[in-house]
């Protein structure tokens, strides 16, 4: 479920894979060997969170890699 700070909507990693078309352990191994950028938000958790211009950008990335 997205989460809203601040009035802008933000995606927990499933989330935003689910919504790429990836899966999230495809999109940790891409973080890990540097293919993609990791999201510039986290929360207080230290979780990634990624906004839709993130998703968007993963989006295209993920689509140039496959």
């Amino acid at each position: 479920m997205p989460v809203e700070i601040k009035g802008e909507t933000y995606y927990r990693t499933s989330e935003a894979c689910r919504l790429v078309g990836i899966g999230r352990s495809t999109f940790l191994r891409w973080l890990r060997k540097g293919t993609l950028n990791d999201a510039s938000h986290r929360d207080k958790r230290g979780w990634r969170l990624f906004t839709e211009a993130d998703v968007d950008r993963i989006t295209r990335e993920a689509n140039h890699i496959t």
